[in-house]
């Protein structure tokens, strides 16, 4: 299985996902792949434990490709999101992967999704990972 963390700006939320996710044993189950719209963002995810490592428009289309999973802010699947890091094809290649994708809802991706309760960052990083360690194998 094959877990694609997509991240931009400076990289916070991908960051935590990955520490998270590590902590959870992740990483004994699937292979964990950071990749961030810039290089600050790919650096915070690897100082946080990953193993592989990204950055830019390429890798992103490329990870998508055969990804299980995607997790990412809500602003990876809208092109000029993130301050314009995300481009249209980095939006277009997680859009089209078939990959089950976990979009975290961040309102500063200047993007609303009605009817979602504003969590803090910490709580909707929890529940995402929770959410995809039942569906890696025991």
């Amino acid at each position: 299985m094959k877990i694609v963390i997509i991240d931009g700006q400076g990289g916070r939320m991908g960051r935590v996902i990955m520490e998270q996710l590590l902590e959870q044993g992740a990483d004994q189950k699937a292979e964990l792949i950071a990749v961030g719209t810039n290089g600050i963002a790919t650096a915070a995810m690897m100082k946080a434990g990953a193993a592989l490592g990204a950055t830019g428009e390429n890798p992103v289309i490329v990870a998508c490709r055969d990804a299980d999973i995607i997790i990412g802010p809500i602003g990876i699947v809208v092109a000029d999101s993130l301050l314009g890091e995300v481009t249209p094809a980095m939006a277009q290649a997680v859009g089209q992967s078939k990959a089950k994708k976990f979009l975290l809802p961040v309102s500063r991706c200047n993007t609303t999704v009605v009817g979602v309760k504003a969590l803090p960052m910490a709580d909707l990083v929890k529940e995402c990972v929770e959410q995809v360690m039942k569906l890696l194998p025991a």
